[in-house]
């Protein structure tokens, strides 16, 4: 049976590289034993891990999103505790248990995607309910919706959200649920307010997107091709697109955004991941959640790249650093 798996203290320190005179973030970082106790918890971070890619198959995509979490946990509490980030900062809840559905067609895949949702958001509700800010390591970008929906109904109003990406992740709803529809399927139940899309790739728009964006003033979008040509940097950019931006706002990264970070949409064309760095630590809202989907360390067609597990570390910190002053 689908479930949350929350960690211990004990399973945390077996993926610490203990050092003498040394003390990592996983040594520091706080636990629960129940969600009841989310609210006593003195941490503002919750991190959370949905190691599947039922979504991405789902959407005719490669399988490989699942293999992210335990190798970027592994790294970011290997990180060392210190001035610039403390471990008792971060609560480290656990990950979702998600079993492979035993119909394997595209329409079965896409039933347990639906089935996901509704095991997401009740956590994600709570988690913001109790004022921390989610930090959600997928997975694929189809957990978008339950991320923004437990905390629309937390926060008991539709969410703005700002998402990094080469695609728009705005097919059909009516296809059922997969990596694709993620927002199509939030705007279209009322837990999405404004969507902004930050560096869409105008060689993944298809056909009925372009009228899809004219006609819905709740979608703004920066092509990563203006970027391109733009004479300013990619953070003020940045700045400038989401200055306006109202919270409570959510914040999306899909790492295929990211040049050559391990996806099933792995593109040599994209952010560098210090570009994303910047963006990151130049932030000036208090963004309601983040979630960092669709890297790999091990795709199902062979490639591999354990560099991916330190990339989201890298984010993880850096949007905790940022975050910090106004929590």
């Amino acid at each position: 049976m689908d479930s949350l798996k929350i960690y211990t203290q004990k399973d945390l320190l077996t993926l610490v590289n203990q050092r003498a005179g040394e003390q990592k973030l996983g040594e520091k970082v706080t636990v629960i034993s129940s969600l009841d106790e989310l609210k006593n918890s003195t941490a503002s971070f919750v991190l959370l891990g949905i190691p599947e890619d039922i979504g991405v198959r789902a959407n005719h995509g490669i399988a490989g999103a699942k293999t992210a979490w335990p190798v970027a946990l592994k790294t970011l509490l290997n990180i060392q505790s210190n001035p610039f980030l403390q471990g008792e900062e971060i609560l480290v809840l656990g990950h979702f248990e998600i079993a492979e559905p035993a119909d394997q067609s595209v329409e079965g895949l896409r039933k347990k995607v639906a089935e996901t949702d509704l095991l997401v958001f009740p956590v994600i509700e709570k988690i913001v309910a109790a004022g921390k800010i989610p930090i959600v390591i997928g997975g694929g970008h189809n957990n978008a919706a339950p991320l923004i929906w437990g905390s629309a109904l937390a926060l008991k109003q539709a969410l703005n959200v700002v998402n990094i990406d080469a695609h728009a992740d705005l097919r059909n709803p009516a296809e059922g649920r997969h990596s694709g529809n993620g927002f199509s399927y939030a705007l279209q139940n009322g837990y999405l307010n404004a969507y902004r899309i930050f560096g869409l790739h105008q060689n993944y728009v298809n056909q009925a997107l372009p009228a899809q964006i004219a006609t819905n003033k709740k979608i703004t979008v920066t092509y990563f091709e203006d970027l391109l040509q733009s004479k300013e940097t990619i953070t003020t950019n940045w700045l400038n697109f989401t200055d306006d931006l109202e919270e409570p706002c959510g914040l999306e990264i899909d790492l295929d955004s990211i040049e050559n970070v391990l996806s099933s949409a792995t593109s040599p064309s994209g952010f560098a991941l210090n570009e994303i760095r910047k963006i990151l630590l130049s932030n000036t809202k208090k963004y309601s959640y983040l979630h960092l989907c669709e890297g790999a360390i091990t795709m199902e067609d062979g490639r591999n790249d354990q560099r991916t597990g330190k990339a989201i570390a890298y984010l993880v910190s850096d949007f905790i650093k940022a975050l910090r002053p106004r929590i």
